[in-house]
């Protein structure tokens, strides 16, 4: 369950963060409370995940993948560029969320 509360606590905040890129400096409403909310419900989630994982772990994990996800949604949606670099940097970061649950995660 522990991995469940996590990947809901990922997709919060990755949702919070593409929220807001468009408040605009949080001068537009909604997005500025999709914002907060996005937030809110990560910091929850998340703090229910580490009732079952390990601290490290699972703020390494949630942090890494929210990362490599915004950085996907850039290219994707936002018209930021793929380079080298950030491909090598999403890479590494998968790498490590594997490496930290092969090495005891629980």
């Amino acid at each position: 369950m522990g991995y469940l509360f996590l990947a809901g606590a990922i997709a919060a905040e990755v949702a919070g963060t593409t929220a807001m890129k468009y408040s605009e400096g949080f001068s537009r409403p909604v997005p500025s409370v999709l914002t907060a909310l996005g937030y809110l419900i990560s910091f929850a989630l998340l703090a229910q995940t580490l009732k079952t994982l390990n601290v490290g772990t699972a703020y390494a994990i949630w942090s890494g993948i929210g990362t490599a996800a915004i950085a996907v949604i850039g290219v994707a949606f936002l018209g930021e560029g793929m380079t080298l670099t950030k491909v090598a940097g999403i890479a590494l970061i998968i790498v490590g969320v594997v490496v930290l649950n092969l090495g005891g995660a629980h």
